[in-house]
């Protein structure tokens, strides 16, 4: 990252990387797994092309992670099982954790070089880690066939190409979603909302069910960064330009309106308050998300995110999604993107290994079966027509969620650029959705400091 507030910010996490990694040394606590042996530390080349791996004697290990909810772990953990049956020559352990935990362990491992052989990547990340020589190129598994995506669209995988490089593959698709309780809907008597519905709309419809019901109309944290770029998005514009190094909007009027409900809906109980949200419900695994336990009528995820929440809160309940909630006269709000990835990290000393899973977790039907399209649609044609049949409840509904608005959304923007993070937890957070929903602050001198603070991260 050329950035140079966000490389302090990353030497800031190396260094208490390396700090951990002494106190784990001196006798800290244990892990999940058991964690590989340290290597010296060096710095992968960038952008190198994928070697294979020297012929290994006996079986090889290779060591697997990924962050989710307890149904992905299950889920994931039992295809493991079934790749080491099919492939008794690999050996795999593996990790997970929360996603503010995961990033944290990654950060970690790569500050003592021993990532993981397979890390589950981000959209949003999958740029910056490319670009610190962390991640392998996989172009030439493909054109071997060792990772086989010839039934796979291109437009299914190339959101994970950096640099014209492709460095991660899409374990799914999804779109960003509004989940509707239905039984709440028809107990208060309102109707569905369409996918074209509009942000006033979402707000009387919000405050008429907590008004009819008693609970919260909304139940998670309408103030992440998603939601500032998703209301610039249906507006024609996105929080950055598409080459990264400036703010992507021409007015903060937008934001400050947006601001202003949520204080709305805060103020008049329609919504968890900024504490109870943060302490509750904000980064926690969305099996704890207000929906899943009746407090809340809608909550906001991602697509394949509600097989997880469908699980949580019963069979017997009836969830559905739309898209999110758009600008008046404005464009739709959502966009098709790669849910996660997996990618061969540089550090790994099993590549080909590597590969060989990532190809097992694309293609295998079997494996597919126990997934269930938990990350999302798969990108293998093979695989959804496998699945269609089998689908249950959960499933059918993410299915026809993609399709219902991949015919409406807008092409997806460039992954965030490398200040994103630096912005987030450092300027969006603490700074301006801390401070305007304690009301410390106004949303206009909010965003204003947003925009302020995000072009000089995003101009260095």
């Amino acid at each position: 990252m050329s950035n140079a507030r966000s490389m302090t910010t990353w030497l800031r996490l190396i260094a208490l990387a390396l700090v951990a990694l002494v106190a784990l040394a001196c006798g800290g606590g244990g892990t999940a797994t058991a964690p590989a042996q340290q290597q010296p530390a060096q710095q992968p080349a960038q952008q190198q092309p994928a070697q294979q791996a020297p012929a290994a004697k006996g079986p090889v290990e290779i060591r697997v992670a990924w962050w989710g909810s307890q149904d992905r772990h299950d889920r994931t953990i039992k295809a493991i099982e079934l790749f080491m049956k099919k492939n008794p020559d690999i050996k795999v352990t593996y990790e997970f954790a929360v996603w503010d935990d995961y990033w944290t362990k990654m950060t970690t491992q790569a500050a003592g070089n021993s990532l993981p052989d397979v890390m589950q990547q981000d959209y949003a990340y999958i740029d910056e880690w490319f670009k610190r020589g962390l991640l392998a190129p996989l172009d030439d598994y493909v054109s071997s066939g060792a990772i086989n995506l010839k039934d796979a669209s291109e437009e299914f995988y190339k959101g994970g190409r950096v640099q014209g490089k492709l460095v991660a593959i899409n374990l799914g698709s999804n779109s960003p979603s509004f989940g509707l309780d239905v039984d709440a809907f028809k107990k208060a008597g309102i109707a569905i909302p369409s996918d074209n519905w509009t942000w006033p709309e979402f707000e009387k419809i919000a405050t008429d069910l907590h008004t009819k019901l008693g609970i919260w109309g909304f139940g998670h944290d309408l103030a992440n960064d998603q939601m500032w770029k998703s209301i610039y998005f249906s507006a024609g514009e996105w929080a950055y330009t598409d080459d990264g190094k400036k703010i992507g909007y021409a007015s903060d009027k937008i934001l400050v309106d947006y601001l202003n409900m949520i204080l709305r809906l805060q103020k008049a109980g329609v919504t968890p308050s900024r504490a109870e949200a943060q302490a509750t419900y904000v980064g926690k695994p969305v099996e704890q998300l207000a929906i899943v336990t009746g407090k809340s009528a809608m909550d906001f995820f991602h697509s394949n995110q509600i097989i997880a929440v469908w699980k949580a809160a019963g069979e017997n309940r009836n969830i559905k999604m739309v898209a999110l909630p758009r600008q008046p006269g404005g464009k739709s709000a959502n966009y098709i993107k790669p849910s996660q990835f997996f990618s061969v990290t540089s550090q790994s000393k099993q590549k080909e290994a590597a590969a060989k899973f990532i190809d097992f977790i694309t293609n295998d039907v079997e494996a597919n079966e126990i997934l269930a399209a938990e990350r999302g649609v798969p990108i293998s044609s093979k695989v959804r027509d496998a699945l269609k049949p089998k689908l249950g409840k959960a499933q059918v509904e993410m299915f026809d969620y993609v399709d219902r608005v991949a015919k409406d959304v807008q092409p997806i923007k460039p992954p965030d650029p490398a200040g994103h993070t630096d912005i987030v937890k450092n300027i969006w957070g603490p700074q301006v959705v801390d401070q305007v929903l304690f009301e410390k602050t106004t949303p206009e001198k909010a965003a204003a400091l947003l925009r302020d603070e995000a072009t000089k991260i995003l101009a260095k």
